[in-house]
């Protein structure tokens, strides 16, 4: 499975330009936005704009994903804003880092079957520091009406109920459903239903 999966993300980043754009996600901008600088990870983190972003804001990056296009396209567009990541080519489930090690968390548009999001989740309360924060924008089940992107899964797809039954160690602050205009990249534009959640540890 991890091999499709890397050979289609393999395939849709290494086509010329950015699949979803070098602008961060909207969501994501506006939080980061607001806090102090300092260690974040971004599972997922695909070529590389929301991680590029933080980093110019002066936080520390971390970055997971399967795709080694990713990865390459990533850092291209780090090293054209003149700062650094580090970032893995592996699977989600196989990355290691202490507990108590992360200020934020950053799950945009990281899609995961159940299988693999609950030992994930797991790891996210373990990862992240006390008082750090778990920020995620992910499309809702509604989302399959629309041609803005995102899985046909509906395992993979995620609302505000799923996120309460399924994440219960840390301090809900924002799991609001609501409907957005998409101008990301290619691949996500349009009208689209997402989730987004804030909460901390």
């Amino acid at each position: 499975m991890d091999q499709e999966i890397r050979e289609f993300w393999d395939k849709r980043f290494g086509q010329e330009g950015y699949a979803y754009g070098t602008e961060p996600n909207v969501f994501f901008r506006l939080v980061i936005d607001k806090m102090p600088p300092g260690r974040i990870f971004v599972p997922g983190a695909g070529e590389g704009r929301d991680a590029v972003y933080a980093a110019t804001k002066g936080w520390e990056v971390f970055c997971a994903d399967l795709s080694t296009s990713g990865k390459n396209k990533a850092e291209g567009l780090a090293a054209e804003n003149n700062v650094t990541l580090s970032y893995d080519v592996i699977n989600i489930n196989d990355v290691q880092f202490p507990n108590d090690y992360f200020d934020v968390i950053a799950s945009i548009f990281f899609h995961l079957p159940t299988e693999v999001r609950t030992p994930f989740f797991a790891n996210v309360s373990k990862w992240l520091k006390p008082g750090g924060s778990f920020i995620s924008e992910l499309f809702t089940p509604a989302q399959l009406a629309n041609n803005s992107g995102g899985p046909k899964d509906v395992d993979m797809l995620m609302n505000t109920e799923k996120f309460d039954n399924e994440i219960k160690d840390l301090k809900v602050i924002t799991n609001v459903e609501c409907e957005v205009e998409l101008e990301e990249g290619s691949y996500h534009r349009g009208k689209a239903n997402v989730v987004r959640y804030i909460a901390t540890k």
